[in-house]
């Protein structure tokens, strides 16, 4: 679903964080039980000749082994697999694990495919995702900060791309994952990277309970999208340990 009153952008320092697609399902209702920290999938297999960029140095036949026992999409795997290399190398200590972008992804945009989208081999989203206009109706009120050069809306700001990153924060987070010299939210592994490192810079280190916590928490605040991520997490980190070992 769009961005409706239940979404929220987050302030951390100056930097506007990213605001959620998804919003709470009708009936949803936090309780007290304990949110179970994901654990950690398996580390991504790497490339024996890997291609150019993030994305090349991920084995397409693992991929394609994770896309099969979790319904992600290939190319999806690739960038969140990517994206947790990149964070990993921009944030030594972080601990960040792909299955935990593959589970933003998943209530972000359904890995791209939000109302019929879908990622090309290119990893650019077609058609582009974008988030309803962040007016102050019922959402936060962000004036447009991109010239509408991003989200198409010279009016107000809008979280753009499958990882759904407000164009201020892209500003603050972009990454030229594949090494071409064009950046992109749009584009799955440019997108997933951005997401990891803005991850392990709020938390701090996402290798304890407190910091994955705390970072979930900063890209989208309620009860409902973290149990959402942290349960989607182990399912994927549950499937991978299956087809992997």
């Amino acid at each position: 679903m769009l961005l409706t009153a239940g979404a929220a952008a987050l302030i951390v320092g100056a930097v506007v964080a990213f605001v959620v697609l998804a919003t709470p399902r009708a009936g949803d209702r936090p309780d007290a039980t304990p949110v179970v920290v994901p654990q950690a999938a398996p580390a991504p297999a790497l490339a024996a000749e890997p291609g150019p960029g993030l994305p090349g140095l991920v084995d397409r036949e693992w991929a394609q082994k994770i896309s099969d026992a979790t319904g992600i999409p290939v190319t999806a795997v690739i960038a969140y697999a990517g994206g947790a290399l990149g964070a990993e190398w921009n944030f030594p200590e972080c601990g960040i694990s792909w299955n935990t972008l593959a589970a933003i992804g998943l209530v972000e945009s359904d890995h791209g495919r939000h109302d019929g989208s879908a990622t090309g081999d290119d990893g650019v989203v077609r058609p582009p995702i974008y988030g309803v206009a962040l007016n102050g109706d019922g959402v936060v009120l962000i004036p447009d900060t991109d010239g509408g050069e991003l989200d198409g809306d010279a009016e107000h700001d809008r979280a753009v791309g499958p990882m759904q990153i407000i164009p201020q924060t892209w500003r603050s987070w972009v990454f030229d994952a594949e090494g071409d010299g064009t950046t992109d939210p749009q584009n799955f592994y440019d997108a997933a990277v951005a997401a990891g490192d803005y991850l392990c810079h709020a938390s701090g280190g996402m290798s304890t309970d407190e910091g994955w916590l705390s970072a979930i928490a900063s890209y989208n605040a309620g009860d409902v999208y973290l149990r959402d991520v942290a349960e989607a997490a182990q399912r994927y980190a549950d499937a991978a340990a299956s087809v992997t070992g």
